[in-house]
């Protein structure tokens, strides 16, 4: 049965390599598992960054369209933003002339072409009408620019939580959170996060809470006891203060199992709570606005 499609593509040079890299990430693209390879025996020598995508698709062709310029397109969800990442981009290297407008396909959707390095293009696109192929749903952005947001941070396990913490600055500052408006709070262990969490939702002054720990099961019945009172105190402060708060505390049977899921082998936890509290934030927006507008048209 097919799992899934992986597009491989060389580069030329190691430069256009680390600037492609470059390019990608500053888009937003998840970086998979990376692999390098030294160069012990003559030609085997190289390295690999592959980029994740929630969707993907193989697409024949029988001729070619006018507006087709790449064989690799990227379906977003906000084409003109993601103009003005891919512009600011190339504007910094030098190459602001080597991305098109936005523009009209005769296949009803907007789209334009980026050429970060010479000879390989890349085309992003959005369908015209936004809600083609989707039920009418309030749904989350993943932008974080102009939200305010508090991590909650165990010290205990620190060689997790402090990789759950990179990853979560990550994961906000890529979606456009500032640094200014981010407040790092650390706690002895996942324990106190509830506490803590709470505190820091009541005072009104951030759109979310990102809670970060880590619980390693060991020998003993206390993990459990702990885990049950720290899942059950933020849901409780999430739901009290009206606040979203995004649930980053790992649970785990050993080490290695942790390890793998703060950015080893089973991505990063911190990453996906940062950008589910973003989500939380923006869908909580639209809600509040869908249901001012409602009033207003009722008044």
């Amino acid at each position: 049965m097919i799992k899934g499609i992986t597009w491989i593509r060389p580069v030329g040079s190691a430069a256009q390599f680390d600037r492609l890299v470059s390019f990608f990430s500053a888009l937003g693209f998840a970086q998979g598992r990376s692999w390098d390879q030294p160069a012990e025996r003559p030609g085997v020598a190289g390295r690999g960054r592959p980029f994740l995508a929630p969707l993907g698709n193989l697409e024949l062709i029988d001729g070619e369209p006018p507006t087709m310029k790449t064989h690799l397109l990227v379906e977003v969800t906000e084409v003109d933003a993601v103009h003005e990442v891919a512009h600011r981009w190339l504007k910094q290297h030098e190459a602001e002339d080597r991305i098109s407008t936005v523009a009209e396909t005769h296949w009803k959707s907007r789209l334009f072409t980026a050429e970060p390095v010479p000879g390989f293009t890349v085309a992003f696109w959005a369908w015209s009408e936004p809600l083609r192929g989707k039920p009418v749903a309030l749904e989350g952005d993943l932008s974080a620019e102009g939200m305010r947001f508090a991590l909650v941070v165990a010290r205990w396990n620190a060689v997790i939580t402090e990789r759950l913490l990179a990853g979560a600055l990550d994961a906000l500052l890529r979606s456009g959170a500032r640094r200014e408006q981010i407040e790092i709070a650390r706690v002895p262990g996942s324990w106190e996060i509830p506490a803590a969490a709470r505190k820091l939702a009541a005072t009104g002054a951030f759109d979310a809470v990102i809670a970060l720990g880590c619980l390693l099961r060991g020998e003993t019945a206390h993990y459990e006891a702990i885990y049950n009172e720290v899942a059950r105190g933020i849901g409780q402060s999430q739901q009290e203060t009206g606040v979203p708060h995004s649930f980053g505390v790992l649970t785990c049977e050993t080490l290695e199992q942790a390890l793998d899921r703060a950015g080893l082998k089973g991505g990063n936890k911190g990453f996906e709570s940062a950008a589910a509290a973003i989500e939380m934030v923006s869908l909580s927006r639209k809600i509040e606005e869908k249901a001012q507008g409602g009033m207003a048209a009722h008044a």
